[in-house]
């Protein structure tokens, strides 16, 4: 999604490409969060409260986005290529990421 928006971006198209990304975005938070929560709360992952948190507010921002283009109001596309980059570098790569050894070594320890 990120690089389909920079792309886009590049070529001046980023405000219509806004629109589908943000509808691919919210697909994927409620299948991708929806996982990990089940996985969290089957190895009693003990940051699952954290980390729901963050998912919540994850989901909050995006459906605030969309909102915002579903009514016309004008949306910045360097902001929302910062807030994906940002979810990527900050709950992905940092948050997901102890989640997902923690679960892993849950299961290597059974």
């Amino acid at each position: 999604m990120v690089n389909s928006l920079h792309e886009a971006m590049k070529s001046g198209s980023g405000k219509t490409v806004i629109p589908r990304i943000l509808n691919d975005l919210v697909q994927y938070t409620v299948s991708h969060f929806s996982t990990e929560e089940r996985l969290m709360q089957e190895s009693r992952y003990p940051e699952y409260p954290l980390h729901k948190r963050q998912h919540d507010e994850l989901t909050r921002q995006v459906l605030q986005i969309k909102a915002q283009v579903e009514s016309g109001a004008p949306v910045n596309t360097i902001e929302v290529m910062n807030f994906l980059k940002s979810w990527l570098m900050n709950h992905m790569v940092g948050s997901d990421k102890k989640m997902g050894q923690y679960i892993l070594a849950q299961r290597k320890s059974t």
